[in-house]
């Protein structure tokens, strides 16, 4: 990963002291409440229902063991001894005390970490493919290039005050796994005879208005990049809407001119920047390349690629659910679920943390990732230790082997926490999770994404799940409207609205009789979107509605 320079630091460090003394001022009356919510804003600091909300960075997911272990000191310290990882690759505390974030801080700051960016009308943390330098799909490693983007992007005095928050995600990889289709800017690194070059694609992004983003450069090459980038944000700055927050994203902007528009528009601003000064030199990526070199992996044996697989051993089934294959032979990425019974998901203990750094130095060269869908990767496990990690797991009840099935749900805080939201999301899944008791029944039920959102901001990425759950206000109730056959992937596609909204007692009932439906029309190996499209989503609506009450 990553290594923090002295320049780095001392920029941390005086970071961390300019927002000591806008607090300082703020507590004390003289910087005025809505001067001071833009700098907590770009430091990462929220105001939630019953407290303060802390988003940290994990730029493209990557994370030391040390900075583990920091996390959960952190947590013990200034939380309640719990923290929450998102969907963007942040992890969040739920229950700082704002006259104690400048240590919270400086405390991150001793680990090479902080809050810079991760809210406010900006550039965003950049996020990555999780599985990024260990993918057998992957055409190049993205994190030098997610590494280029972050320094580029952090404090950019031209795109600090944009119109809206603004996103960006990367993939090197043939199958897309950072969503870069529901992005504001999504790139793939690609390969051809020629070399590396990027797909470049804009305006994608969930909310209020869910929209695919679109291509609007499929052959950039990688030393354009950030001149190309930039003429993208000098449209969207000049262009963007700011009157109304609700029409401000880039996607609307997009959407508003057509792409055709658009990337002539994007193209023009470019002939003044291509081969100007920001044009990366030949070269100057290889010193982010050597901070992402391969470990002093072993010359291993690689293990057998076909297995009768035992799935009434609780050992076999984890290993073909949760381990996926690697590019260096006897390796193994192994996937660590955070959605446990009785824990909101993506929720992590002070112990969690301190366990996830203890396996990550036992077994995976001392780092781990955090994935888009709350959970944590062990990216270089060798084979042959599968079988002592699994047990390692157990202790820490890690060890579910649910990767990518119905109980590995999406979930953001919701009405317990967040100020925005119009219903509560945890308790929602964990009724849904009642209805999913019998593990091989699950196995057998297949891949299933089933993500919840508490309000229209849509963290819990309710779009592009193929059964989505939308908590609504109805006169003062929690109701919960449902859509079905999202993807957000590389036939990424935004599910349709299944019908009227029904009451928080009934939605696990809905999901389940949409779950039966599935089951009871699918051909052989369908997935739950293929099935989906082939027999109708009023057959679906049948299903789910039959019986209600609400």
């Amino acid at each position: 990963m990553y290594q923090y320079n002295e320049d780095d630091r001392l920029f941390l460090q005086q970071r961390c002291e300019q927002f000591r003394d806008q607090t300082t001022r703020f507590l004390a009356g003289t910087l005025p409440a809505e001067e001071f919510q833009q700098l907590r804003l770009r430091n990462g600091l929220y105001i939630q229902r019953l407290a303060p909300m802390l988003r940290i960075a994990i730029p493209y997911g990557l994370v030391s063991a040390g900075q583990l272990r920091a996390l959960a000191g952190i947590t013990r310290d200034f939380d309640k001894g719990y923290a929450h990882f998102t969907t963007r690759q942040n992890i969040q505390l739920n229950w700082p005390k704002l006259e104690a974030m400048p240590d919270l801080l400086s405390r991150l700051a001793e680990v090479d970490m902080h809050a810079i960016q991760t809210s406010g009308s900006c550039i965003r943390n950049i996020t990555s493919d999780q599985f990024a330098g260990v993918a057998a799909d992957e055409v190049a490693d993205p994190r030098p290039w997610a590494e280029l983007l972050r320094q580029w992007s952090t404090l950019h005095p031209e795109f600090n005050w944009l119109p809206r928050k603004f996103k960006i995600a990367l993939t090197g990889a043939a199958s897309d796994r950072a969503a870069i289709a529901v992005h504001d800017i999504g790139l793939r690194l690609q390969s051809d005879a020629d070399g590396l070059y990027f797909e470049v694609w804009v305006g994608g992004g969930l909310g209020r208005t869910p929209l695919i983003g679109v291509c609007i450069n499929p052959h950039l090459e990688p030393k354009h990049l950030i001149t190309y980038l930039t003429a993208i944000l000098r449209v969207y700055n000049q262009f963007g809407r700011r009157d109304n927050k609700y029409k401000a994203r880039i996607k609307i902007l997009v959407k508003a001119m057509g792409k055709i528009d658009f990337e002539a528009a994007v193209n023009a601003a470019w002939q003044a920047l291509k081969d100007g000064p920001e044009t990366i030199p030949e070269g100057s990526i290889e010193p982010l390349q050597s901070h992402f070199s391969r470990p002093n992996y072993l010359t291993l044996n690689p293990a057998p690629s076909s297995r009768t697989i035992a799935t009434d051993q609780p050992f076999e089934r984890w290993r073909a659910q949760n381990v996926l294959p690697h590019q260096q032979p006897g390796y193994a990425a192994v996937h660590i679920s955070l959605k446990r019974k009785g824990i909101a998901p993506g929720d992590v203990s002070d112990r969690d943390l301190e366990a996830l750094a203890d396996l990550a130095e036992r077994y995976s060269f001392g780092e781990a990732r955090v994935t888009h869908e709350q959970n944590i990767v062990l990216a270089d496990v060798e084979q042959t230790k599968l079988p002592e990690l699994f047990q390692a797991l157990g202790q820490h009840n890690l060890d579910r082997a649910n990767r990518g099935l119905a109980t590995d749900m999406i979930c953001c805080p919701g009405g317990d926490y967040c100020s925005l939201a119009n219903a509560k999301s945890i308790p929602v899944a964990a009724a849904i999770e009642e209805t999913f008791q019998d593990p091989e029944a699950e196995r057998l039920l297949g891949p299933l994404t089933i993500n919840i959102s508490g309000c229209m901001n849509a963290c819990g990425h309710h779009h592009v799940a193929n059964i989505g759950i939308l908590g609504v206000d109805k006169k003062g109730q929690e109701f919960y409207q449902l859509s079905v056959g999202g993807e957000p992937g590389d036939q990424a596609r935004i599910g349709r609205i299944l019908g009227p909204s029904v009451a928080r007692a009934e939605i696990q009932w809905v999901v389940q009789r949409l779950t039966q439906c599935y089951q009871q029309h699918r051909d052989d190996a369908e997935t739950f979107n293929q099935t989906l499209d082939r027999v109708g989503i009023e057959t679906f609506k049948s299903a789910a509605y039959e019986g209600l009450t609400s």
